[in-house]
């Protein structure tokens, strides 16, 4: 396919309870619209700038279609820490969708824009929104934040809530804040001239989460993202590819720089799991049983269309794969059947996804959300010493051939720095 020459923000729009932002590729005009509720009045100083980074992140999944050589700002406020994380968004975050359809954006000019101005914001830093999917990485930041006074906050897509989120947040018995995105239908329906592929949404997110937050009087949001979310999948064309990257220790720091540039430094985003391994989550979220038979973490529940959406775990997937895996050394096989309803971890036709998961396979890491190798490689090493799975001789035979840099207890212990406060810990 063709790229596209430029790639304009024209304008963005915000109302009490609702942004619109507007963009156009060579002339072809699209717009998102994202309404919340549960918030104030979103028409203040402020809050008009967080939305601004919003508008700046939401342009790449329109941008994709194009991947255009010349990005024009306009007029839009950008800042000196907002364009840096532009710039990261779109060649880091946009690394997969590059990889995928072999576009290098190393040669994208970007133009335009004006310095933000900063609006400091009064904040109470004990209250604390947790964006939430359903997963076990959000379920473990809100149980260890109980001591606080948090609450949720959940994105949709227009066509339909989740329902697998939707009844593990109700499980929480905290309050939601809520937005819901309607992308450009020209994007969800497609067209042949588009190229397609995987946009930084969690950083999206976070700027969303931010917006909210302020507007409904919370002072801080806790992201969950493990500090192997920074591990990258694979290196090309002298470029790291992350399929994670808007969940990486590098984007958390730029995206916290753009939102005290915009509103001052009292205002908090941090990951509160950026110091732990998939191995901690999972050890943690075993206690957590009131969520075992309602959270979910497999992708096919949570597509745009509801029709496609499955309603159990799919039990094939890369990310079912995986949680059965991490989950494996700490409840027990009985336990975690009953959550899946199969059992992905010993099922031999899935023989080479897990040997990509462990480092073994002839490809890179899944693109997906899931861990390091070597926190997978530790859990099958676990995993196939524990009787219970002794009749699973390819699990130990696998093991076997893998040979990790950290052994299980290591990975039980913080891992590298965080930007969490002190008052969020116990």
């Amino acid at each position: 396919m063709i790229r596209a020459e430029l790639f304009r923000y024209v304008g963005l729009e915000v109302s009490d309870d609702t942004l619109s932002g507007h963009y156009e590729l060579d002339g072809r005009h699209f717009v998102e619209d994202v309404v919340f509720e549960n918030i104030g009045p979103l028409r203040r100083p402020a809050l008009v700038g967080v939305a601004e980074l919003w508008y700046l992140l939401a342009g790449l999944s329109y941008y994709k279609a194009g991947a255009a050589h010349h990005v024009d700002f306009g007029d839009t406020p950008v800042g000196r820490h907002g364009r840096a994380l532009f710039e990261a968004a779109l060649r880091d975050g946009l690394g997969e969708f590059s990889f995928r359809n072999n576009v290098p954006l190393d040669d994208v000019l970007i133009t335009g824009g004006q310095d933000a101005t900063t609006y400091l914001a009064t904040v109470d830093p004990s209250r604390v929104l947790i964006p939430f999917g359903g997963g076990i990485d959000s379920v473990v930041t809100l149980k260890e934040l109980d001591h606080l006074d948090c609450s949720l906050f959940i994105v949709s897509p227009e066509a339909g809530r989740f329902a697998p989120l939707e009844a593990t947040a109700a499980v929480s018995k905290l309050d939601v804040v809520r937005a819901t995105r309607r992308l450009d239908p020209q994007i969800l329906r497609g067209d042949d001239n588009f190229f397609n592929g995987h946009v930084p949404v969690t950083s999206m997110v976070t700027v969303l989460a931010a917006l909210a937050a302020l507007a409904s009087g919370h002072g801080a949001v806790a992201m969950s993202n493990e500090h192997s979310a920074s591990a990258p999948n694979l290196r090309w064309k002298s470029r790291n590819i992350n399929h994670q990257w808007s969940k990486s220790g590098g984007a958390e720091v730029l995206l916290g720089d753009a939102l005290s540039e915009r509103v001052g430094s009292d205002f908090v985003m941090a990951s509160f799991l950026r110091d732990r391994s998939e191995l901690w989550v999972a050890q943690q979220f075993a206690h957590a049983t009131e969520y075992h038979h309602v959270f979910r973490s497999c992708n096919r529940a949570f597509t745009q269309r509801p029709g496609d959406r499955a309603t159990n775990w799919c039990g094939t997937c890369d990310k079912c794969l995986f949680i059965n895996l991490i989950l494996a050394p700490f409840i027990d096989r009985t336990s975690l059947y009953d959550i899946f309803a199969s059992e992905p971890i010993s099922d031999s036709r899935l023989d080479d996804p897990l040997r990509s998961l462990i480092g073994l396979g002839l490809q890179h890491k899944p693109f997906e959300c899931v861990g390091d190798p070597d926190e997978s490689a530790v859990a099958l090493r676990y995993v196939s010493q524990l009787p219970e799975w002794g009749d699973v001789t390819r699990l130990g035979e696998l093991a076997r051939l893998t040979s990790p840099d950290r052994d299980f207890s290591e990975l039980l212990e913080p891992q590298g720095s965080s930007r969490v406060p002190a008052h969020w810990l116990r």
